[in-house]
């Protein structure tokens, strides 16, 4: 099987799926750094699956496209990667399935982005509808925070700025989880603790193990399977003894996870990567 490694920088977590699929029989591995592809229609690269780790959000997308428009077998398909990487459309393929998630609004305008953040209330948090890593996140203490972040995004943001992602602000008391789903199952959890409200590891967050309970489970696989499934990665809130779905990330970061838990993470997509050969783009 000639498997098409699709990516950018090679990281920790590439260096362990590498060596995962070159560790696995009848695995050719064909390189597919985007930063020098080029696809033309009449000559794609010659792959029977492609396993997406691509840093840059639009050139994940437009690659998993264009090898899905050829009948190449994608991990994960184009419409996770387009779903998942916008947080609109994250939260509204949750809320079309009846997820619990915090309270959102979106607006166009920096004047409806205000009414929308005075809507939910104090504080609120302003996130770019495209991003990661827990870049760009503002927290909105009041409304003279409010105008002056918004003034700064209008005039100073780019593109994807100027659509307004208002989401209530939850208070996680120093942590959160993320789980970790791969098709049908949620093998492993962990929680992300931090002193700062943004409890990202990528911003210095502590992981610790988080067992699988059968909420944590559920919640996970139905927020996974709202947005298509694959290998994703969900961000779960604590708030009163209740769990909300915050985001779904489909180039999930691991290698804090994998010692924490115990589990062979990059075994459990590599398995499930190749298993998807054959089955409809």
């Amino acid at each position: 099987m000639r498997v098409g490694f699709l990516h950018s920088l090679i990281r920790k977590e590439e260096k362990l799926l590498l060596a995962e699929l070159r560790g696995r029989p009848g695995v050719e591995l064909v390189s597919l750094d985007d930063r020098r592809l080029v696809f033309g229609l009449g000559s794609p690269p010659e792959v029977d699956l492609v396993l997406e780790r691509c840093i840059n959000h639009s050139r994940a997308m437009h690659a998993l496209r264009l090898f899905e428009s050829v009948g190449t077998r994608c991990v994960n398909r184009y419409d996770v990667a387009r779903r998942c990487g916008d947080k609109i459309l994250t939260a509204t393929a949750l809320a079309e399935a009846g997820v619990p998630q915090p309270r959102w609004r979106v607006a166009f305008t920096p004047e409806s982005a205000l009414a929308a953040i005075e809507e939910l209330g104090y504080p609120a948090v302003l996130k770019p509808a495209v991003g990661s890593w827990g870049r760009l996140l503002s927290k909105i203490n009041d409304r003279d925070a409010a105008e002056t972040v918004l003034e700064h995004k209008s005039i100073l943001g780019t593109y994807h700025h100027s659509i307004f992602f208002v989401q209530e602000y939850v208070r996680k008391q120093g942590r959160d989880i993320r789980s970790f789903v791969i098709g049908d199952n949620c093998v492993a959890a962990v929680y992300r603790t931090s002193d700062h409200w943004i409890t990202n590891t990528a911003r210095g967050a502590r992981t610790s193990l988080c067992p699988v309970t059968a909420e944590i489970g559920e919640l996970s696989l139905r927020a996974a399977e709202a947005v298509g499934g694959g290998v994703l990665a969900v961000d779960l809130l604590e708030r009163d003894g209740e769990l909300l779905a915050n985001e779904v990330n489909y180039t999930m970061e691991f290698k804090n996870s994998i010692d924490v838990t115990g589990v062979n993470i990059p075994a459990e997509i590599v398995s499930y990567a190749l298993a998807q050969r054959g089955r409809s783009a």
